[in-house]
């Protein structure tokens, strides 16, 4: 069984696909976008695979440009490897889209859970300020505290620096928190390379971790973090 340690002082959360529904807002926005040309339907998962992959690509470049625009560059150029027409105003209506993703059902409810039981939250997102607002509010009020953008860090995740940021503005050791999160090749990349600890969503996207790291624990959905808490008596 993993040594889980003490109990930690902060939660920090990925946002996207972990508490708001990444991959299904980004198919919806996408078919409103390829509607609008009267392009050929697109399956998600190519769609999803293609814009990733861009994503990644611009998001480690330098120097650092925010979301906004890497959004919308990716967007650009994965509908162009699918055979698909895409300008600047469908980057704009992806990166609108964004702002209005909601949670996973069960998000709202588990945050609260964790709130009643007097752990912090904080959400570390490669995202900007303005974009994650909208998400933010449909999460419940009260339930986040803090929260951590690749804007205000000027990275993104994986990058040291994003969680280096992170653990400064909370003023807490990376021993002080557990990390929650649902993407493999961002957020378990950076748990290994960093050894803090960490619990996996995996909500089944055929997205798998690194083969050289196991988390800590490895969940379906949100609402069995409170009851992991609840086996490990961190539950106040």
């Amino acid at each position: 069984m993993t040594n889980w340690g003490e109990r930690p002082a902060w939660l920090t959360f990925d946002c996207y696909g972990t508490l708001i529904q990444w991959d299904e807002g980004l198919a919806t926005a996408v078919s409103l976008i390829v509607a609008r040309h009267g392009g050929r339907n697109v399956a998600p998962h190519e769609l999803i695979e293609a814009y990733d992959h861009w994503e990644h690509v611009f998001k480690s470049e330098r120097p650092h440009r925010n979301f906004r625009t890497v959004a919308g560059r990716a967007l650009i150029r994965a509908m162009a490897d699918l055979g698909l027409a895409c300008d600047e105003q469908d980057a704009e209506t992806l990166t609108s889209a964004i702002s209005a993703m909601a949670p996973f059902p069960e998000v709202p409810a588990a945050l609260a859970l964790l709130k009643q039981s007097c752990f912090r939250t904080c959400i570390v997102s490669n995202t900007d300020d303005d974009i994650i607002a909208g998400n933010v509010a449909q999460l419940g009020l009260g339930n986040i505290d803090q929260i951590v953008t690749a804007q205000q860090a000027g990275a993104y995740k994986p990058s040291a620096q994003i969680f280096d940021y992170a653990h400064r503005k909370l003023g807490v050791a990376r021993s002080d928190i557990v990390h929650i999160c649902a993407s493999p090749h961002l957020d378990l990349a950076a748990a290994r390379d960093l050894g803090f600890r960490c619990i996996w969503i995996d909500r089944d996207t055929g997205r798998t971790k690194p083969a050289d790291y196991t988390p800590n624990a490895t969940l379906s959905s949100l609402d069995g973090v409170p009851e992991l808490f609840e086996s490990l008596d961190w539950m106040k």
